[in-house]
């Protein structure tokens, strides 16, 4: 259950002058494959996914476990093989970029992950944390802790943080440091994978709330990650639903959470637990009516 509000609160659009631009990302017809064991077929973890992100814009990609959503945020990383098609960051074609030219693109793309804690380095004080991308740029070392106190003041962290180890946070704070260090070197794009599932629900509220701000200021475009349909409609500008690595819907989140058009998107919606006893058994009853049509539907055709 999700502690995010039922409206929606991005049903503004980018700002319109960014909206005539080319996209700050484009993803097309991208294939994802790898190898199968044992003299298997390859397996195909992406089929064709097309998308597109403006700067400053949110897009949230929702499907759930499997459906292939973190791949697509590990290709646009350079994390994950492109077998076929192409990612377009600026104009410029990233898809088969060599270990020094992914490096250097980490000044506009960055990415915030799961679990705050293992994507943190616990050896490390949380000043050294969001330093250490500064100084590797060739920052010097009092402009870098300089720019550390700006970050904490950012993510809302006091400013003695910078001299605690990350296990003396709890795990909304620690999100907040990744979310700094991703801010450190002013990133045009951030990939947000799943960066609020590990959370308890008060903090999940404050710390999508902190993106949205965070967003509003700096014009940086998220591609968000996520399986929480309410999630993805509290921060969102448009949607794109995947399914067995595959984009079956795109809208607006509006659109996307209110009226969807695809039985798969409308099961997931249906899945959503809601806290109150009597809606949530209806929610149960038409998710098993739709999933009897659609069972229904597959036997007719196949017939």
């Amino acid at each position: 259950m999700s502690a995010v509000p039922a409206e929606n609160t991005r049903d503004r659009s980018p700002d319109q002058d960014a909206v005539d631009e080319p996209p700050l990302l484009s993803v097309d017809d991208l294939v994802v494959e790898y190898p199968g064991k044992l003299r298997k077929e390859p397996f195909r973890v992406l089929k064709g996914v097309s998308l597109t992100i403006g700067a400053g814009e949110t897009l949230g990609l929702v499907g759930e476990s499997g459906s292939g959503k973190t791949t697509l945020g590990r290709a646009i990383l350079g994390l994950a093989p492109v077998t076929h098609g192409t990612i377009t960051f600026q104009g410029r074609d990233i898809s088969r970029l060599g270990k020094r030219e992914r490096r250097a693109l980490g000044q506009d793309i960055q990415v915030v992950f799961q679990d705050p804690y293992t994507s943190l380095n616990p050896a490390l004080t949380v000043e050294d944390i969001l330093t250490e991308p500064l100084l590797v740029t060739g920052t010097s070392g009092r402009d870098a802790r300089a720019r550390v106190r700006e970050l904490l003041d950012q993510v809302r962290l006091p400013a003695d943080a910078g001299a605690r180890l990350p296990r003396e946070f709890s795990g909304g704070q620690r999100q907040r440091v990744a979310i700094a260090r991703a801010l450190s070197r002013s990133p045009r794009l951030i990939v947000c994978d799943e960066p609020v599932s590990a959370l308890d629900l008060s903090n999940q509220a404050r710390v999508l709330d902190l993106l949205v701000e965070i967003q509003e200021r700096t014009s940086v475009a998220y591609l968000f990650v996520t399986h929480d349909l309410s999630v993805v409609r509290h921060i969102s500008h448009r949607v794109a639903v995947m399914y067995h690595g595959e984009i079956i819907e795109t809208g607006t989140a509006v659109s996307v959470t209110d009226q969807p058009q695809h039985p798969y998107t409308q099961r997931l919606l249906l899945a959503a637990p809601v806290p109150h006893p009597a809606r949530q058994a209806e929610r149960r009853a038409a998710r098993r009516r739709l999933t009897a049509r659609e069972s229904a539907s597959t036997k007719a055709d196949s017939a």
